[in-house]
């Protein structure tokens, strides 16, 4: 009778199986391929998005199937450079094993499209932005980058004006040409009506404020008041770096009060080097908000121009592999919403993490293999609560040999942060936080956006 069983239960197991593997062996575009590329690939590979093509249809699939292929296999694709088996964030791109599974399975059959008639159609994204329709949309003016291969950094001025008083719950900047726009700080400039005429005058670029003072800069860009007296500002209402998507909290958190007359102030935006002239045209998205704000966002660095300095200083010597780290002790306790690790070209691995005076480690995160191309603003699903009296470390590795295929030095050579410069070819290593200050049941909170 137990042979019985036995035989039954291998049988059972291998009909299982059999159906499982026949399935995956089975794979077509129209029942299980476009549903994963839909929600992990074309939000950003669709016109006017940061995708350099295409992946809407059969034939975008297709013609890229093994470029596909490669970059899921090797978890270039979709880019999540977080390690997810340190920490997990708020809606990951991470495709499940099963998903590159069958990626490789419907390659390797030459690509089957399946029944063409039930092809799910490609959804409704919104246009021009990553977030859904914006309330109000600001063109930035557009700038021509000389391809001379040098940084620019600028300060730019970026008027608009609203009917009302209204909150912004979300802000987002989307670059016009990804090529050259390494990254934006930007502020926002709140006027009183009554001592600003026209929030449209003065020049709303200016290149450099190395020959005059912050104030004669603000003057020749109109950003002070008709009396000289200077306006309300909102420090870091927005924010760039490649691969950074705008970060949308629970409601009443981090909304910005606007005027009737407002502007942008970007106190930077870098354009990176580029080898041949070529345009940019980026803007803003303004998402409002339908309730006053009750929490505010703040936010404090390691590292480089942060509150805590580089140790050993961030000197990378040619043809060397540096450690640093930086550390800080917190006299408050903090949720954490956000977090953000900052490095250049010659990045190897972050590792970021706390240690609270009871001795027991809070893992924040850890980035193996570094890219500079995609360096994400990581949202827990829920706020991390961190203690008064807790050490943040984090620890970059730097790697100037000639083995670092993104050294931008051929032969290497000494690599230092100049003081915070800035420049795509110097370094940094800051490691950003954006937190709440704590309140009780933040860590019940949930941060993670309703997948649609």
């Amino acid at each position: 009778m137990k042979k019985r069983i036995g035989i039954l239960i291998f049988i059972a197991c291998s009909f299982i199986f059999s159906c499982k593997e026949s399935s995956t062996n089975n794979a077509t575009y129209s029942k299980d391929i476009a549903p994963i590329i839909y929600k992990n690939c074309t939000p950003c590979h669709r016109p006017n998005q940061i995708g350099h093509f295409n992946l809407q249809t059969y034939t975008d699939v297709q013609s890229n199937a093994k470029a596909i292929l490669y970059t899921v296999s090797n978890h270039l694709m979709p880019p999540w450079p977080a390690d997810i088996h340190y920490t997990r964030f708020a809606n990951e791109l991470v495709l499940e094993d099963k998903e590159i599974e069958l990626i490789k399975t419907w390659v390797n059959n030459k690509c089957p499209i399946g029944d063409s008639n039930a092809i799910p159609p490609v959804p409704n994204y919104p246009a021009r932005s990553l977030l859904g329709t914006p309330d109000l949309t600001i063109p930035v003016i557009p700038r021509k980058i000389i391809g001379d291969f040098n940084d620019q950094f600028l300060l730019i001025k970026v008027p608009f004006a609203l009917p009302t008083e209204t909150y912004a719950h979300t802000i987002e900047f989307v670059p016009g040409n990804t090529n050259v726009v390494h990254h934006v700080n930007a502020d926002i400039v709140r006027f009183n009506e009554t001592k600003k005429a026209n929030v449209f005058d003065g020049n709303w670029v200016h290149n450099t404020v190395t020959d005059s003072t912050i104030k004669d800069a603000y003057q020749k860009m109109g950003m002070l008041h008709d009396d000289g007296s200077y306006p309300t500002l909102h420090r870091n209402a927005m924010n760039y770096l490649p691969g950074v998507m705008a970060q949308e909290y629970p409601d009443g958190i981090g909304d910005i009060l606007l005027g009737k007359k407002n502007a942008f102030l970007f106190s930077d935006i870098h354009y990176g080097p580029y080898w041949e002239d070529t345009w940019d045209s980026s803007y803003i998205n303004i998402f409002f908000s339908k309730t006053p704000p009750n929490r505010t966002v703040k936010e404090f660095q390691l590292g480089t121009l942060g509150v805590s300095p580089v140790l050993p200083a961030l000197i990378i010597p040619a043809d060397s592999i540096v450690t640093v780290c930086s550390k800080y002790v917190l006299p408050e306790p903090i949720s954490v919403i956000t977090l953000n690790p900052h490095m250049h070209l010659l990045g190897k691995s972050f590792w970021g993490f706390a240690v609270p005076p009871s001795g027991d480690t809070i893992p924040l995160i850890r980035i193996n293999n570094w890219d500079f191309n995609w360096q994400n603003y990581y949202k827990p699903k829920k706020p991390i609560v961190i203690p008064a009296g807790t050490v943040i470390y984090a620890q970059g590795v730097y790697d100037n040999t000639s083995k670092n295929p993104f050294n931008p030095n051929k032969p290497p050579k000494t690599i230092t942060d100049k003081n915070g410069t800035m420049r795509t070819t110097d370094e940094m290593f800051q490691f950003i936080i954006m937190y709440l200050e704590y309140q009780k049941g933040d860590e019940e909170m949930v941060l993670e956006k309703e997948k649609k």
